[in-house]
């Protein structure tokens, strides 16, 4: 028996979350869309500009994590905090979500890692984070009979930018393939992708990742090319399992022997899209590791990413587990 469904690392970010429009992101240098990383100073800058905020345990990873607990699995989480406000506040948020969070944090500095996500009208997010506490994630944060003990182990693609989590992963996938388990990843963000593109590609070739999430820019930029098909076949042939992402227009999960293509849920009225790819990415590996067929699991993918872009903020305000039964998925 294995202790968890579905184990997360990720950068533990409180994410202060407000609305604005687009003038405000011109004006403030922000990227529309992306994670931009930004220091202490410009996060103190852009917290005292924004308006009234919705202060919630983000990131991620650790927003799958709290997917995985609310459809009823058992998921547990890696990241690194501080010993400070932000830091308490996130170990009490996720914590609440039902996610065995044990991490030992920092004495005090660098402080909690916090992201300034700013919301447009048509419910465009744009991240500014500074990854603060996140960046001394390490080997030693590394908990073995985590790492044993659950079925699948998921990381962000975000965590590639602290060095010393890259050995923290890698050690993880030491860790879970011995025990016969597996190891998945987000591919994250196009930019994330460009930084580390070839260190992607091998740990998908050498077998380290055996399945990957991405949304159709990230695999587009991933294999350098502008052809949506040509990047589905090339992902295809590197990696046992692939499941991308097209916004309204569903997802596309590919085995090596099977493609399988899923409606997205009609939504009215798209609010916040802070959360989608890390719901959908719950839901399927929840799904995942109840055996389910990957059809299905791409369904649950669907429905936890419809309800998150629903509201404002990615910790789900509905009962995500009443919901999928509800829709005949559990």
């Amino acid at each position: 028996m294995s202790s968890f469904d579905v184990l997360c690392i990720g950068n533990a970010i409180v994410d202060i979350i407000a609305r604005c429009d687009e003038r405000f992101l011109t004006e403030n240098g922000i990227i529309r869309g992306a994670m931009n990383l930004i220091d202490v100073e410009r996060s103190a800058l852009l917290y005292e500009r924004m308006g009234p905020a919705i202060e919630t345990s983000g990131g991620s990873a650790g927003n799958t994590a709290a997917g995985v607990a609310g459809l009823g699995g058992r998921a547990a989480f890696f990241g690194k905090v501080s010993s400070d406000q932000l830091g308490e506040i996130y170990t009490h948020d996720i914590r609440a979500q039902g996610v065995a969070f044990d991490t030992r944090p920092l004495p005090g500095h660098p402080p909690t890692a916090r992201s300034m996500i700013f919301v447009t009208p048509d419910g465009e997010r744009s991240m500014n984070t500074y990854l603060g506490a996140c960046l001394e994630l390490g080997p030693e944060d590394v908990e073995e009979d985590k790492a044993k003990g659950a079925k699948v182990s998921y990381f962000e693609g975000y965590l590639w930018d602290p060095p010393r989590a890259k050995e923290a992963i890698r050690m993880t996938a030491e860790i879970a393939h011995a025990a016969g388990r597996e190891m998945a990843m987000s591919l994250s963000d196009p930019f994330c992708v460009d930084r580390y593109r070839d260190e992607f590609l091998e740990l998908m070739r050498s077998g380290t990742v055996n399945i990957v999430f991405a949304n159709e820019h990230e695999l587009m930029s991933l294999y350098q090319t502008s052809s949506f098909e040509t990047a589905l076949e090339a992902i295809r042939s590197d990696c046992r399992l692939a499941i991308v992402t097209r916004s309204e227009r569903g997802s596309i999960a590919m085995t090596r022997e099977e493609n399988v293509a899923v409606d997205a849920v009609p939504v009215d009225n798209v609010v916040d899209t802070t959360g989608a790819g890390d719901l959908y990415a719950a839901g399927f590996l929840f799904g995942y590791t109840r055996g389910r067929s990957i059809a299905d699991c791409a369904r649950l993918g669907s429905l936890a990413a419809a309800l998150v872009i629903q509201q404002i903020g990615p910790r789900l305000q509905v009962n995500l587990k009443e919901k999928a039964q509800e829709a005949g998925l559990l």
